[in-house]
C-alpha cells in the first residue's frame, strides 16, 4: 500500500465512524455508514484485493444501506 494514501483512507474512516457515531438523526447515520463502507472498499481495492472490494461495495454500501432505510421506514428516525 501506499504510505500517503493508506494513511488518508485511515483517517476517513476514523472521521467517518465517529461522525455516525455522534449523529442524532439516524437516516444520517446511515448515510455515513455507506461513505463509510464505500471509503472501505477503495481501501480493499488499493490492498490489491478486488474481489474483496468489490464485495464490500456490493453488500455494504449497496444491500446494507438499503435495509437499514427499509427498517428506518418502519421506525422514528431521530433519538429523543
Amino acid at each position: 500500500m501506499i504510505y500517503p494514501l493508506g494513511l488518508l483512507l485511515l483517517l476517513f474512516l476514523v472521521i467517518c465512524a465517529l461522525i455516525a457515531v455522534s449523529l442524532k438523526d439516524l437516516l444520517d447515520s446511515v448515510i455515513v455508514l455507506s461513505v463509510y463502507s464505500l471509503i472501505m472498499a477503495l481501501t480493499w481495492l488499493e490492498m490489491n484485493a478486488p474481489d474483496v472490494a468489490f464485495t464490500e461495495a456490493a453488500v455494504g454500501a449497496g444491500v446494507t444501506t438499503f435495509l437499514f432505510v427499509a427498517a428506518l421506514s418502519k421506525t422514528k428516525r431521530r433519538e429523543e
